[in-house]
C-alpha cells in the first residue's frame, strides 16, 4: 500500500543559482586561501516549495451500518471550503496506529470496573494490529500513565485487566489533552527521524461527565484538528453504575440504633432492610444522584459524542444492551477497515481553518470522516 505523508511535505528543486566553469576547463592559477580570512561559503543551491497534502480516513457504510470495503476512486467527490477538489490517492486497509487509550478510573464506575477489566483482551488483539502500538492513560483526580507507548499486545492486556480505581472526580478533558501532548510528541519525533507517519487515535472508555479539570473541550479539540488526532470512545454507563452502586444511608435516625420507634408490620421480622423497604429508603438515592448529575449532561451536551464528532471519530454507548466488549470490538474493526482519501488543496485560503466535504456517489451509502483541518501561518 502507498505511504503518504499526512502533514507538509516539502518538496526540495535544484536549480543552478550561480554561473560554472565550463565542464573539462580547468581553472588558470589554483585559488590561495589567506590565513585568517573566512571561507567564502556556496551560494545557495535549493529552493524549498512547500506542498501541502491533505489526507482523510474514511468510514463507508451501508444502510445496515455494516463496513462497505469495495470502493474507488471515482465513487468519491471531495470539496475544501466549497471548492471541488481532484482526488490523488485512496488506499484502502489498515495505517499503523500509535494510539493513546484512555480509560477513567474513578470510583464512580467501580461497580463495572470487573466488565471493564475484560475489554483488555479486545484492546490488545481487536484494537492493535501487528504494526501498531499504544500508551493507556487512567483518570480519575489525577491523570496516570500506566503503560508506556509499546507494541507488545500483552502489556496492553496486563495494564486493562487489572485497573483499580481511585478518587471520585473525573478529568476527563486533561485526560484528553495529555493524550493529545503524547501523540503530538510522537508525531514530531517520527518526522524528526523521517519515520513514515502513523495514523493518531485517541480511544477513550469513560463517562461523558468531566469532572475538576483545568482543560476546556473546546481547546483540547482545536489541537486534536490541528494533528489530524480521531477521538473515539465508549461510553460507561453511568445510570447502571449508579444503580449498581451501594446505597447510601440517608435515614434520619430518632432512636439508638438497633431500636425501631414503631411496631413492625405483623408476621415480619424488624431488621433494618425491611424497615428500609417499609420507608421507602432502598436504593432510590442512588437513582437521584445519576438524575441530578447527568440530565444536567444530556442537554449541554454530551462530551464525548462531540469530541468524536469534531475529529472525524465514533462515539459508541453501551447501555442500549451494547456491551463495552462488544464496543470495543466495533472500534477496532472500523480503525481497520478504512479508507485513505489524499487531495492537493487548489483555490482555497492558505491557513485557517478548512471545511472538507466528501461524498459517496451512491445514495444509499454513509461516510464518515474529519470535518476539516487547521494550517497555522508560515513564520517568517
Amino acid at each position: 500500500m502507498k505511504e503518504h505523508r499526512v502533514s507538509w511535505i516539502l518538496a526540495c528543486i535544484a536549480v543552478l543559482t550561480a554561473a560554472m566553469p565550463m565542464l573539462g576547463q580547468a581553472p588558470s592559477a589554483p585559488i590561495i586561501h589567506e590565513p585568517g580570512t573566512p571561507v567564502p561559503q556556496a551560494p545557495e543551491g535549493r529552493i524549498r516549495k512547500r506542498v501541502l497534502l491533505v489526507n482523510v480516513p474514511l468510514t463507508v457504510t451501508n444502510a445496515k451500518g455494516e463496513l462497505v470495503s469495495n470502493l474507488e476512486a471515482k465513487d468519491f467527490q471531495v470539496t475544501d471550503n466549497g471548492v471541488p477538489q481532484k482526488i490523488m490517492y485512496l488506499d484502502l486497509g489498515p495505517t499503523p496506529l500509535s494510539m493513546v487509550f484512555l480509560v477513567e478510573t474513578s470510583s464512580r464506575i467501580e461497580p463495572l470496573l470487573t466488565e471493564m477489566r475484560k475489554t483488555g483482551i479486545i484492546f490488545a488483539d481487536a484494537l492493535m494490529g501487528p504494526n501498531d502500538e499504544a500508551v493507556v492513560v487512567g483518570f480519575n483526580d489525577s491523570v496516570d500513565n500506566l503503560a508506556d507507548f509499546t507494541a507488545d499486545h500483552d502489556v496492553i492486556l496486563n495494564t486493562i485487566s487489572n485497573l483499580k480505581c481511585g478518587t471520585e472526580r473525573s478529568k476527563l478533558f486533561d485526560a484528553m489533552a495529555t493524550g493529545v501532548t503524547i501523540l503530538s510528541t510522537r508525531l514530531q519525533r517520527q518526522l524528526a527521524a523521517d519515520l513514515p507517519e502513523r495514523r493518531l487515535v485517541i480511544v477513550a472508555m469513560s463517562e461523558a461527565t468531566d469532572v475538576g479539570s483545568d482543560e476546556r473541550l473546546e481547546a483540547v479539540m482545536r489541537r486534536a484538528q490541528l494533528y489530524n488526532i480521531a477521538v473515539y470512545s465508549v461510553g460507561i454507563p453511568t445510570t447502571l453504575a449508579q444503580l449498581k452502586a451501594p446505597p447510601k444511608d440517608v435515614r434520619h435516625m430518632i432512636t439508638p440504633e438497633g431500636i425501631f420507634p414503631q411496631p413492625g408490620m405483623p408476621g415480619t421480622v424488624q431488621i433494618p432492610p425491611t424497615e428500609d423497604i417499609r420507608y421507602g429508603y432502598g436504593n432510590l438515592m442512588n437513582l437521584n444522584v445519576w438524575a441530578v448529575r447527568n440530565l444536567k449532561d444530556e442537554i449541554t451536551g454530551h462530551a464525548l459524542q462531540m469530541a468524536a464528532a469534531q475529529t472525524g471519530g465514533r462515539h459508541i454507548a453501551t447501555f442500549g444492551g451494547i456491551s463495552m466488549q462488544k464496543a470495543v470490538d466495533e472500534i477496532g474493526g472500523e480503525l481497520h477497515t478504512q479508507y485513505s482519501l489524499t487531495y492537493e488543496p487548489k483555490g482555497t485560503n492558505k491557513t485557517g481553518y478548512h471545511k472538507i466535504k466528501v461524498y459517496v456517489k451512491n445514495k444509499d451509502l454513509k461516510v464518515r470522516g474529519r470535518p476539516g483541518y487547521y494550517i497555522a501561518p508560515t513564520e517568517n
